[in-house]
């Protein structure tokens, strides 16, 4: 998997919200959250379940894909 679709499910799941007030209530910065959407940052696995916790998901849900039984980092 690349940063590309780490994009997608970063994106689909801030929705309607602006990329501040999503960083803002994680406690990152809009230029941080942007890097890690981009797939351009990986972040801490503390920053990687705080941005889960947020969003209601899982790390493995947002930062992993599943294939065949590996996982792999996105």
């Amino acid at each position: 998997m690349n940063g590309n679709v780490e994009r997608l499910v970063l994106f689909n799941l801030r929705g309607d919200y602006s990329r501040a007030k999503v960083a803002s209530e994680i406690g990152i910065t809009p230029q941080m959250l942007g890097a890690i959407e981009r797939g351009d940052r990986t972040p801490s696995l503390q920053l990687a379940k705080k941005i889960a916790d947020y969003y209601g998901a899982t790390v493995d849900d947002i930062f992993f894909e599943q294939k065949g039984h590996e996982m792999c980092l996105v």
